[in-house]
């Protein structure tokens, strides 16, 4: 059974904070809240099109702080979520909200329990309280610690949010987050490398100078070493960079955004597992399934470009079900 989001942004509703890097009307592509019928109308039209495919969806409420917004106004948007989970569990089966580490605690747990929320992601961002302070977050690493916690206790699924390449971040507090996010036993993770856009205190830091994110080539060898973290301690990794998006291309100056930034991170483990296991000038034929043939080769056949650099050359074979393995045959 496949399974997918169906996404309803909130954006900027009930955000304490501006953070530096924010621009959710970019971001997202939204600039206004969902309305009761608005949010009827969008879970009436995918009924079909997830019966037809038979494809299983969680109504996810993302974009703002899902439990800051009005109180009233977050309950009539619960209420239409449970009334669709209840009627169609096959095509709904959960609801699922992203929110600050600062807006959680027993009472706002209890009500989301109530009404059918199965995960909750904390946009943590950092688990540096230096990097935390500099981009204007308004939490602390204690906030994501403590509602973390609270939110397993209370038998949520967790999931925390990281940014890579902020204003004063650096490799190993990134890595250092990653350690962290694995310590409170969090079920899924999202990256999202630094993208500076316009209108944005980060972009105004850019454009005089102050400061740039990471390069292209730290931030994939970066989200290489944490998708190998994240894989390794069993948490799923669910998304890798920013959706794409033509406001995103169009609003950007600095940072890095590729829609194909998982592959390339992949690609690069790969690589790594072929350079272990190759002997110079050797002639190999790794076999794998399918849906590994790209990462192997590499964007624009990169990884066969590096292996070359060794004399070494390969041919692939399909073989479904296996991740990786290699065979010398001259």
């Amino acid at each position: 059974m496949k399974q997918t989001n169906i996404s309803v942004f909130i954006p900027h509703y009930g955000c304490t904070h501006i953070c530096s890097f924010c621009n959710q009307k970019t971001i997202s592509g939204h600039s206004e809240p969902v309305t009761e019928k608005e949010l009827e109308s969008i879970l009436e039209g995918q009924l079909e099109n997830l019966k037809d495919s038979g494809t299983k969806a969680q109504i996810a409420f993302f974009g703002g702080s899902f439990t800051a917004i009005d109180r009233d106004y977050m309950i009539r948007l619960l209420s239409v979520a449970k009334r669709y989970t209840d009627a169609y569990p096959e095509q709904y089966d959960g609801i699922r909200c992203s929110t600050r580490p600062d807006c959680i605690d027993d009472e706002i747990l209890g009500i989301l329990k109530s009404y059918g929320m199965t995960a909750i992601e904390l946009g943590a961002q950092s688990m540096n309280d230096e990097v935390l302070t500099a981009n204007r977050r308004g939490h602390t690493a204690q906030d994501v610690r403590r509602a973390s916690r609270l939110i397993k206790q209370s038998g949520f699924e967790l999931g925390l949010q990281m940014m890579t390449g902020l204003y004063k971040d650096t490799e190993q507090y990134c890595i250092d987050t990653a350690k962290e996010f694995i310590a409170l036993h969090c079920d899924t993770v999202r990256i999202y490398p630094t993208v500076i856009l316009k209108n944005t205190e980060l972009g105004r830091l850019h454009e005089s100078g102050v400061y740039d994110s990471f390069t292209f080539e730290q931030t994939t060898r970066l989200c290489a070493k944490l998708l190998d973290m994240f894989n390794k301690a069993g948490v799923a990794v669910i998304r890798m960079g920013l959706h794409a998006s033509r406001d995103v291309e169009q609003e950007m100056v600095g940072g890095v955004y590729h829609p194909a930034l998982r592959e390339i991170a992949e690609s690069i483990l790969y690589l790594e597992k072929m350079n272990a296991v190759c002997e110079d000038g050797g002639k190999y034929v790794f076999y794998t399934d399918k849906r590994n043939i790209s990462k192997i080769i590499g964007q624009g056949g990169a990884n066969r470009n590096a292996l070359s650099q060794r004399g070494i050359s390969f041919k692939i074979k399909e073989e479904k079900g296996t991740d990786f393995r290699a065979e010398r045959i001259g």
